[in-house]
């Protein structure tokens, strides 16, 4: 019995194992040729910050997208060409609109959907505030302002209740 217990767990084991190994096949494997390394620094650090349009969870470094290989290239050629960052990144956007960025700039139209769930919190806020006071002003005015005739009706409701006791 304990055989068979060891046997079906070195199987599943074997299992486990020959997935894991197989998910490095899935890797993506670079073979450009930087002149320095300080633009395979640069290369790297782009491709991280650049989505893949395709794929839209994962950056060009990570996809094995047809799209995301194009992009890689024309990555190198620029980076080789000596283009800076932000002239790639603009090259980027202007093909494939702010989406291909993971950190969207800040700046325009984009400066809105940065600010706007503080914004949206701070209307909240002041709206709970204003709710709550003008409850709280309602209920005190209430309960502190009775006419005399209500006046009058609670002290015979109070008296009745009395002398039925």
């Amino acid at each position: 019995m304990f055989s068979i217990l060891l046997k079906a767990r070195v199987k599943r084991l074997a299992v486990f194992l020959g997935l894991v190994w197989s998910l490095s096949a899935v890797a993506v494997i670079e073979t450009y040729e930087f002149s320095t390394p300080e633009l395979e620094e640069r290369y790297r650090a782009l491709s991280q910050e650049l989505r893949c349009p395709k794929c839209q969870n994962q950056n060009i470094a990570d996809s094995n997208a047809p799209i995301s290989q194009d992009l890689r290239a024309l990555l190198f050629e620029k980076l080789e060409k000596g283009a800076s960052d932000e002239v790639i990144l603009e090259d980027m956007v202007a093909r494939y609109g702010e989406f291909v960025r993971y950190r969207p700039d800040t700046r325009g139209a984009a400066l809105w959907l940065w600010l706007a769930p503080a914004l949206m919190l701070g209307a909240g806020i002041v709206l709970l505030i204003v709710l709550l006071r003008r409850t709280a002003g309602a209920s005190t005015a209430g309960e502190l302002e009775l006419t005399s005739e209500e006046r009058a009706r609670l002290d015979r409701l109070i008296n009745d209740k009395a002398s039925k006791s």
